[in-house]
């Protein structure tokens, strides 16, 4: 049976355009497949924590000698690559926060990168391969070729570097230029964020589409 985890992490609520993106995007998932399930993670609402010494510690010691502190930073671990392994899709909202990934997507990638479970230790073969990956992100300004902070987007550059261990590849769908109606120095960018916002939703409509329908 197709399952799609649904993944946000925006901190900005109803305000929110990655959540507004992967929410249709879920709802376009669950068109195209009636019969599958959903489960749902706000790592916006309900942060994971961070690796801290014992999580770290724990990737690097047997499981029969884990401290308690240890050993609970690794269940947990297993729980959220059991989240990724029950999936067919896995959808995640992302959005640029200084220049940068959320420090909480920052975390979920941490903690998916679990030897023995998300990948060979032995080989370094991936384990999570196989299903789609996602990833819808907004902007709020232009990072694009000319514009004068082109480059300085690096969540996009990095995530697939960050999760490559595990045999996931993201494919990314952007909104730019998110702040140009709320920020009346971005007023003059507002057509050019209409259009940008237009081209990503018309873009997840696309994603599980009939081909009919699509072409």
């Amino acid at each position: 049976m197709a399952h799609l985890l649904h993944i946000d992490s925006s901190i900005r609520g109803e305000h929110s355009v990655s959540r507004r993106l992967t929410a249709r995007a879920a709802a376009a998932w669950q068109a195209a497949h009636p019969g599958g399930t959903v489960t749902y993670r706000d790592l916006g609402k309900q942060p994971l924590p961070h690796l801290d010494e014992a999580g770290g510690l724990a990737r690097l010691t047997p499981l029969d000698q884990h401290t308690p502190a240890q050993r609970a930073s690794w269940e947990l671990s297993e729980q959220l690559v059991a989240e990724v392994q029950q999936a067919s899709t896995v959808l995640l909202g992302l959005p640029l926060y200084n220049y940068g990934a959320p420090s909480s997507v920052k975390t979920w990638v941490d903690h998916l990168i679990a030897p023995g479970i998300a990948f060979d230790p032995a080989t370094g073969a991936g384990l999570l391969g196989g299903r789609e990956f996602v990833v819808l992100m907004s902007r709020g300004g232009g990072y694009g070729p000319g514009t004068p902070r082109e480059g300085w987007d690096h969540a996009e550059p990095w995530l697939p570097h960050g999760i490559s261990q595990t045999g996931l590849e993201p494919t990314f769908i952007a909104a730019e230029l998110t702040l140009a109606p709320v920020m009346p120095a971005m007023a003059e960018l507002i057509p050019l964020h209409e259009q940008s916002l237009t081209a990503a939703e018309r873009s997840i409509d696309g994603l599980w589409a009939p081909a009919s329908a699509a072409a």
